[in-house]
């Protein structure tokens, strides 16, 4: 196909969709999927929504809510384990190791 024009090689390789009824070539796909191919690592995409501050705060309750995006950056699964550390002016939770 090294003589075919660039949208019959798009829609060959199977990127192509539908949208009103119209023919959509996905070029964007198409080119991720060649550096891919090809050994090529493009940047992770960017995680949506603020930056971690790591801070908390205490709650009226007395609690601190460690956020999602915390677990998630950690790779922490809903059941870890923290050990607590209290000093003059700060609180350390580390992850306990597994028993």
């Amino acid at each position: 196909m090294a003589d075919a024009p660039k949208s019959e090689i798009v829609r060959k390789c199977g990127y192509v969709s539908v949208v009103n009824d119209k023919e959509r070539l996905n070029y964007i796909n198409f080119y991720e999927a060649l550096l891919d191919a090809k050994g090529v690592a493009l940047k992770s995409k960017k995680r949506m929504g603020r930056k971690l501050t790591h801070k908390a705060k205490i709650q009226s309750d007395g609690k601190v809510i460690v956020g999602s995006a915390y677990i998630q950056d950690m790779n922490l699964d809903p059941n870890t384990v923290f050990n607590i550390e209290v000093g003059r002016t700060k609180v350390v939770l580390t992850a306990a190791a597994a028993d």
